[in-house]
């Protein structure tokens, strides 16, 4: 049978296929690029956005973190997530933009270190919500003077605005914000991926933080603060000439209040000075840099960013950079890991793509509660971080991990890492956290910030070498102690036999003896032990002058 050839769609019937769409729409059917892809890691990337913005809430209001998450299962395979804050809330005209409108919130045009970027969390999760089971999101906020607030929100797919029902106010007894939504399409377990160790990793970068969970078979867990300190408040950032694109200068040359091209660059960059635009007129004559920046043509925006790459510049300021600390997380580490020995290094902050400000923290913690619980028994592992929050997955494509297998864990005793009681937490700080996709489950492996991990990984890793080859020479020095005391009896008992004395008398005199030279060739180890690592130092010292 022959068939008929299909008609061409005629131009009008094209013009008609063309239509408009939200990006509610479009994450809608996309819902894999923000972490939505199987019920473990979508359970787990909903309560991440919540309490990523408790955690915000409280720390911009210099409050200590009181968090609770509440996991219920429910009929149909349904879950009850609730996550309360102890936070200032979230003001009434705001509400339907926080957790009701896609790209909206107060992160993204505001250039200082974040936890969030997008304004796209908390209201997908509401999304999610109502594409799973069809009903909004219930919240609850405290609005001050002892006023409090509560409503439905939902989302309008087709207009990405915010459907706000059900509003009611009143007086009472209540701080912060309480969100409650019902999902399906999730799971729960105590897994590597799941909200159980998510929260865990977020107690360990946050320390002032206390997180009470209350998990589906009513289990509580309350991870406690390790201290009372909040972080300082990053400060926002002027952008560093090496880090603009013609694209970049053009769009903030038709916002600036700056009335010349001139003062523009002075007043909405870092680093740039009136002798330095000087030195850019003069690389280019033909542009009139006291024409309106308004005025500025494509052309010659390339022109000026070419000319931003040949001059010598002052690096970025890095006072905007807020690790966790040195003290910080040695607390967070004695609080929830006890372990028996462990190191936390702090590097310099240094730039990538020529003008973007980060720098690296790293904690190995050896013993104790260190290391992942399998069974009865504890494994290596790499917790990895930016700005705080716990990175869970797609670790295979992360800078972190790159970092991390591309050192010799021979050389620092850590070759058998998957059957040590070892945790290695790396944590990148940056104003800008270069993520491989949008939903911020990974690290790009910029050059700059692979190297600055790594040389951070060895220098943390070396403290823990020492400790594990002192444990592996207690181990043998005692071996060797137990085989001279073991004989002992018999020597005493048989020079009794050749000399007559008693053997009661001898065994002193026979100790004093196996204690001492036990002592001089311990001695004698301990020293060989601290020139051999003197040696390895030298070593990686030299390799990471080399590397650097």
């Amino acid at each position: 049978m022959i068939l008929a050839e299909e008609k061409a769609p005629t131009r009008t019937e094209l013009e008609k296929a063309f239509q408009e769409y939200s990006v509610a729409e479009f994450f809608k059917k996309n819902r894999q690029m923000l972490g939505y892809s199987g019920k473990l890691r979508s359970l787990t990337t909903i309560v991440h956005e919540f309490v990523t913005n408790s955690l915000d809430s409280c720390e911009d209001a210099k409050i200590t973190p009181d968090l609770r998450v509440e996991i219920a299962e429910l009929p149909q395979d349904h879950f009850k997530v609730v996550v309360q804050d102890n936070g200032t809330g979230i003001p009434k005209k705001n509400v339907g933009q926080a957790l009701g409108k896609l790209l909206a919130g107060t992160k993204f045009h505001h250039r200082a270190q974040k936890r969030g970027q997008q304004g796209i969390g908390a209201a997908y999760a509401t999304l999610f919500s109502q594409i799973t089971t069809g009903k909004p999101t219930h919240v609850k906020t405290s609005l001050g003077d002892g006023k409090i607030y509560e409503a439905d929100v939902s989302i309008d797919i087709k207009t990405n605005a915010a459907k706000i029902e059900n509003e009611k106010e009143y007086s009472g007894k209540f701080q912060g914000t309480r969100i409650e939504a019902e999902y399906a399409e999730v799971g729960y377990n105590r897994s590597e991926y799941g909200v159980y160790e998510y929260l865990r990793r977020t107690a360990l970068a946050n320390p002032h933080a206390q997180i009470t969970l209350l998990e589906p078979d009513k289990q509580l867990t309350v991870f406690p603060r390790a201290t009372n300190v909040v972080p300082k408040k990053a400060k926002a950032v002027k952008p560093h000439p090496l880090g603009l694109t013609t694209s970049d200068l053009m769009d903030m040359a038709a916002v600036t209040t700056g009335r010349k091209i001139s003062s523009f660059l002075v007043s909405d960059f870092t680093r740039i000075s009136a002798d330095k635009v000087k030195e850019i007129q003069a690389m280019l004559p033909g542009i009139d840099l006291e024409r309106s920046p308004r005025a500025l043509q494509w052309a010659e925006a390339e022109e000026i960013v070419k000319a931003f790459s040949k001059i010598k510049w002052i690096a970025p300021e890095t006072d905007t950079l807020i690790p966790i600390g040195e003290d910080q997380l040695e607390k967070s580490l004695k609080n929830l890991l006890k372990p028996e020995k462990w190191r936390v290094i702090e590097r310099k902050p240094k730039v990538f793509r020529g003008g973007i400000p980060f720098s690296v923290e790293v904690a190995i913690a050896y013993g104790g509660n260190s290391g992942s619980l399998v069974g009865e028994t504890r494994k290596g592992e790499l917790l990895r971080f930016a700005n705080r929050v716990p990175l869970l997955f797609d670790a295979g494509n992360c800078a972190i991990t790159e970092a991390f297998k591309s050192i010799d864990l021979n050389r620092y005793e850590l070759k058998e890492f998957e059957a040590l009681p070892v945790t290695i937490l790396v944590n990148l700080v940056s104003v800008y956290v270069p993520y491989t996709g949008a939903g911020k489950l990974a690290i790009s492996a910029e050059e700059e910030i692979v190297a600055e991990i790594r040389f951070a990984l060895m220098e943390a890793a070396r403290d823990v070498s020492v400790y594990l080859r002192s444990l592996a020479k207690a181990e043998e020095q005692e071996r060797r102690r137990m085989i001279f005391f073991k004989y002992i009896t018999e020597i005493a008992q048989a020079l009794e036999d050749i000399s007559g004395r008693k053997a009661s008398a001898l065994m002193p005199k026979l100790k004093s003896i196996a204690e001492k030279r036990t002592e001089y060739l311990e001695s004698q180890e301990a020293s060989e032990a601290e020139d051999e690592l003197e040696a390895i130092e030298d070593e990686a010292e030299k390799e990471i002058e080399a590397e650097a």
